[in-house]
């Protein structure tokens, strides 16, 4: 609850370093922070021409590619950039590792806020896609709040994990973009569930990933509330909170010896 607390009184401080991380990661391009949504922009266009165009993939459940694309992969852009920022943001910034007053568990949560306030954008995106294809806006809606809270408590605890890891060993970085590249195919984004074996199914439900983006589409497109999914709901919940606790732990034990390592 301090920790809640001490994050709310500095909620000025961390809106000014997020700024400047978009800043400083942008610098120099004429563009600026507009390419952090043109890049996943570009990335969905191109994957709905050549499968949607080029392959003539055929609509999922009578949803149109397109629209069954976007809401699943969304949430994987969200966890990929910001687990993949967050890994070496101590590492990047050891200059105020080494400042005595400077709250080092502050790093993570900048690059993940940073994330979170593109992903936001695409959130509002997806809507006005599916309002442009007819669809209008239902109460399954406000389930995304559940699975984007619950994401980004899933995120914050795996990047204190791989955060304070790289401190000490500079391969997890490059692990962490194998994972993730190992991940998004794992991952239900362009392939649909159902095609899963009952027999291996389980597996593959054990990527919490799987259940986001899966709940993703629940809320825009099948209409199903996260409690009607019972036992995947609990086991995520669940995965969630050991994560998070186990990335909060290993963080606070291991930030002491961070200013002499790095």
């Amino acid at each position: 609850m301090n920790y809640v607390k001490q994050f709310i009184l500095d909620r000025k401080l961390l809106w000014k370093m997020v700024q400047n991380d978009f800043k400083t990661r942008y610098l120099g391009s004429y563009l600026g922070v507009f390419w952090a949504l043109i890049n996943p922009i570009i990335t969905i266009v191109t994957f709905w021409f050549v499968f949607e165009v080029g392959f003539r993939s055929a609509p999922v459940n009578d949803i149109s590619f397109v629209l069954w694309l976007v809401p699943g992969i969304i949430p994987w852009f969200y966890f990929s950039d910001s687990i993949g920022a967050a890994t070496t943001s101590v590492i990047d910034n050891a200059y105020l590792v080494k400042k005595v007053r400077f709250r080092v568990g502050y790093l993570p949560l900048i690059k993940i806020l940073a994330s979170l306030l593109i992903h936001l954008f695409f959130i509002v995106l997806a809507i006005c896609l599916f309002l442009a294809h007819g669809y209008s806006p239902t109460v399954y809606y406000f389930d995304i709040i559940y699975y984007l809270f619950t994401s980004t408590l899933l995120i914050i605890g795996i990047a204190y994990i791989t955060s304070s890891l790289s401190v000490f060993f500079k391969d997890v970085g490059q692990i962490v973009g194998i994972i993730i590249q190992f991940g998004f195919w794992l991952t239900p984004i362009f392939w649909n569930p159902v095609i899963i074996s009952d027999k291996y199914s389980f597996i593959f439900e054990l990527n919490p990933m799987y259940y986001v983006t899966s709940g993703y589409r629940d809320s825009f497109i099948y209409g199903r509330h996260f409690w009607e999914n019972g036992t995947s709901s609990i086991l995520y919940i669940i995965q969630v909170l050991v994560v998070l606790v186990i990335g909060i732990l290993l963080f606070k034990r291991s930030k002491s010896a961070f200013s002499d390592v790095l």
